[in-house]
């Protein structure tokens, strides 16, 4: 599941002008080819730092969901969940908030998180998704 979600980001003048100017000698297709390459560069020059804060923090690196059926057998076993994500994770629309906020312990996620505003609105009001 490839997942983007949309920024903006503020530059001067002179670096957008720049940019416009690599982009017409054809060095990148477009502005956002060139701030998509830049962005990856920086991230391979941090590869390290990364690796080793998903070791130490135990982080899944992708895109993840539990589904209903998943958060009803937490319940039933009296379990609860803790998330931690670098990418996407994401509750489906059918899990109840109430349900949400039984089973969850904690939601880090770093990237995207997708859930209805009920359950984004409970898992923040007790302080569960940080």
């Amino acid at each position: 599941m490839a997942e983007t979600e949309k920024i903006t980001i503020n530059l001067g003048a002179v670096d957008l002008g720049k940019i416009d100017l690599l982009v017409e000698q054809g060095h990148y297709s477009n502005r956002t080819d060139f701030i998509r390459s830049a962005i990856r560069s920086q991230l391979e020059k941090h590869t390290l730092e990364v690796q080793q804060s998903v070791t130490r923090h135990s982080y899944g690196v992708g895109a993840f969901e539990h589904t209903l059926a998943d958060f009803e057998r937490y319940k039933a076993k009296g379990e609860k969940i803790r998330i931690s994500v670098i990418g996407v994770y994401s509750i489906p629309n059918e899990v109840p908030a109430a349900l949400a906020d039984e089973v969850v312990e904690s939601i880090k996620v770093y990237g995207i998180f997708q859930a209805n505003g009920a359950v984004k609105a409970a898992l923040t009001k007790s302080g569960k998704l940080k």
